[in-house]
């Protein structure tokens, strides 16, 4: 909208911002399209775009075809602006994306682990640099640099906790070991919180405050929305039921399985192989089993898939009581392949452990969420720090 109030140096910026995020929001627009989303008149607008083009922020991105009269001169922002970088780390290896300021992944690079050896912080430095060098750009010329992983930082001390799997990161202010090695601005993300933003910004929690999310798959995990915000807790470790304590799985007839003593054991593609084999499904695809993309006896699948609900219901059900979300969705290699299946049986079996009634989705995002949720949570920094208004 347009301002009246203020001195003229602040309405422009203010002005400014609005139609750079709503270009950075829609994609590239008209005039007359961006009039419309700020509420600016025609000659206002006009000045705007020459303006901001003149600045660099702005460039023309072609026309927009099929309509009558003239084409329409489109505007985009520059996204060259800045570039930011996204990794997602596990065991396994590295994942980096390098995306420029409109969100466009302009490089990509991989890293697998070698046996034996443990993914340290020169190994996500040179990743990082091998990415960004596709583009010309070294790791220091990065605007932001968000590193997803399976644990979570102590804002206190910088050190990684709920992370035994990486032993290479223990010890250490990980946050000011990596800003050093990078040289740019560096956060750290717990892997399902990422998650969690990116099912907030393009899956089933679009425009939902209250969620839960629960990851299935290689190992378990939780992230907390309470009113539109990650609940992060107090040394970074809310939402990780991975060490939960639970109690034993319902089991029927024969197919009981031994006590377990946490979520994630219960929970693990070992204890769901286990248990699959006690149904008489066999195979190492769990995910594979569980989908029903595996040829075997429908009932036998069946009972399978409700004793797997019977155990996610569980571990859903200590987060459900506390914190009473509008929904749950269920995330990860499992969650995914159970789909609508697997979240009806888990509502059933929910409904007999608490008292909330939050309804049961399977995740809508698909590629590497942890990795897509880093870049989010990147490009909201640096858009902030380059469209931001003095105060």
């Amino acid at each position: 909208m347009e301002h009246r109030a203020g001195s003229p140096q602040l309405l422009r910026q203010i002005n400014d911002r609005a139609a750079l995020l709503a270009l950075l929001e829609r994609g590239p627009l008209t005039r007359l399209e961006l009039e419309s989303q700020i509420g600016l008149s025609k000659p206002a607008t006009a000045d705007l775009l020459l303006r901001l083009e003149r600045d660099g922020q702005l460039r023309r991105a072609g026309f927009r075809e099929g309509g009558k009269g003239p084409r329409a001169q489109l505007w985009s922002v520059n996204g060259a602006l800045a570039h930011v970088a996204a990794v997602d780390l596990t065991p396994q290896g590295l994942d980096v994306a390098v995306s420029d300021l409109r969100g466009e992944v302009v490089a990509e690079h991989r890293h697998r682990a070698r046996k034996n050896v443990d993914l340290g912080v020169e190994d996500l430095r040179l990743s990082v640099s091998v990415a960004a060098a596709e583009v010309g750009l070294t790791a220091g010329q990065l605007r932001r640099v968000v590193v997803g992983l399976p644990g979570s930082v102590d804002r206190r001390t910088g050190y990684l906790g709920f992370a035994p799997h990486l032993p290479a990161w223990q010890g250490f202010d990980v946050l000011e070991r990596l800003a050093g090695a990078l040289g740019t601005s560096v956060a750290v993300e717990n892997d399902v919180n990422l998650v969690a933003l990116d099912e907030m910004a393009a899956g089933q929690a679009a425009g939902v405050d209250d969620f839960a999310l629960i990851w299935i798959g290689q190992g378990t995990g939780a992230a907390v929305v309470s009113d539109g915000r990650l609940l992060r807790g107090a040394s970074g470790g809310a939402g990780e039921i991975d060490w939960m304590p639970s109690p034993t799985p319902p089991a029927t007839g024969a197919h009981a399985v031994p006590p377990r003593q946490r979520v994630g054991d219960m929970l693990s593609n070992d204890a769901l192989k286990e248990l699959a084999r006690a149904h008489g499904l066999a195979g190492d695809d769990v995910e594979g089993i569980v989908s029903g993309d595996l040829d075997a006896d429908p009932a036998t699948r069946a009972a399978f898939l409700r004793e797997v609900a019977r155990r996610v219901a569980l571990a859903v059900a200590g987060v459900v009581s506390v914190v009473d979300p509008e929904l749950v969705v269920l995330a990860g290699d499992v969650g995914r392949a159970g789909g609508s299946a697997l979240c009806d049986l888990v509502a059933g079996e929910l409904a007999e452990l608490v008292l909330p009634r939050p309804r049961i989705q399977p995740s809508l995002v698909t590629g590497n969420p942890v990795r897509s949720g880093a870049l989010r949570l990147a490009l909201a920094g640096a858009r902030e720090e380059v469209f931001a208004i003095p105060s």
